[in-house]
């Protein structure tokens, strides 16, 4: 699984290169020069889909954390290295929610409710993005009077459907974590460190119990729907910066869209060569040119990592300090070795 996912990312990373290079240099140059030091504008505005994002994340996790420890600005810290890892690590877009994990249990919640809440969140972000995805696949009908290019899009969405719907369904009926822990100590020879870690029955159950919440899933994916359509203003930002202004629906629309083949080719590492691809075919629908399109998309691409290295980085640093605190701590010595 991981060579695949270094292959994917080199095909990927070879596509956007080859869609970069042939396009016009001097349009491009000039789109930025348009814009100038205004970009980084992006930078700030990102933080606001994102913190929508966080408050839907808080209404999972309040149950099982009443006393607030694990705040709106601690989760949005959170978030931030999550989304910083699955952006720009090939973690095949896991990675970032098992370190979400790892580090929310640094506020002595326990484990079993903590990735529930997580595996919640990322069941109801792929209900999100369908949503999300229909209204910019129903914008994109509308602005372009036929369906033409879009059919292929619309027909993968569709058959991607039977995925998250039986994953709801799994999760909720099928006792999945248990099964899995099973499967795990048969394959290791007995209990481990892994399926301790696991705890399938308390994970099952603490799943179920967010499952007989319904409001508080439809709060958290209101909020997480709220996130997608601000986030797409990024677009309409960009494009208006970089000279090329298209209305909110156009924005709404080529993001949404975009999302759509991410999501359908969410194998690749940040989307490499995908999103570059979507805008070009999708922009050229409401009237984009290729070259803006590719401007929007290195925009993009220099807002991810103007984001996610410094959450990347402070992330190191709180374990580097985490770690130092608890050699200090055992150094320590105890006060029976005092003389």
């Amino acid at each position: 699984m991981k060579y695949f996912v270094y292959i994917a990312g080199l095909l990927g990373l070879i596509a956007a290169i080859i869609l970069v290079t042939h396009q016009n240099w001097s349009a491009i140059e000039s789109a930025f020069n348009h814009a100038g030091w205004a970009l980084l504008w992006l930078l700030p505005f990102h933080a606001l889909p994102l913190l929508l994002d966080v408050l839907g994340w808080r209404a999972l996790l309040a149950p099982c954390d009443p006393q607030r420890r694990a705040g709106t600005p601690f989760l949005f810290w959170v978030a931030t290295v999550r989304e910083a890892c699955n952006r720009l690590l090939p973690v095949a877009n896991v990675g970032g929610e098992i370190v979400g994990i790892r580090l929310v249990k640094w506020r002595g919640l326990e484990g079993a409710p903590v990735a529930a809440s997580v595996i919640m969140e990322v069941l109801l972000t792929l209900v999100s993005q369908y949503i999300f995805v229909a209204l910019g696949l129903l914008l994109l009908i509308g602005m372009a009077g036929h369906i033409g290019t879009l059919n292929s899009v619309i027909g993968a969405v569709a058959a991607s459907l039977p995925l998250p719907l039986g994953l709801i369904w799994i999760l909720r009926h099928g006792q999945l974590f248990s099964r899995l822990e099973a499967f795990a100590e048969k394959l290791l020879g007995g209990p481990s460190r892994f399926t301790e870690l696991l705890d399938g029955a308390r994970l099952d159950e603490e799943v179920r119990k967010l499952y007989a919440m319904p409001v508080r899933l439809a709060i958290a994916c209101g909020w997480q729907v709220a996130g997608f359509v601000v986030g797409s203003f990024e677009s309409w930002l960009a494009l208006q910066l970089l000279g090329y202004p298209i209305s909110v629906w156009d924005a709404i629309a080529i993001e949404a869209t975009t999302q759509a083949v991410r999501h359908i080719i969410f194998f690749v590492p940040a989307g490499l060569g995908v999103q570059e691809g979507g805008l070009v075919l999708f922009g050229n629908i409401i009237g984009l040119p290729a070259d803006a399109a590719i401007a929007l998309s290195l925009v993009k691409r220099a807002r991810e990592v103007g984001f996610g290295v410094p959450a990347l980085l402070s992330w190191q640093w709180a374990e580097a300090h985490r770690f130092h605190r608890r050699w200090l701590s055992r150094r320590k010595p105890k006060l029976s070795e005092i003389p």
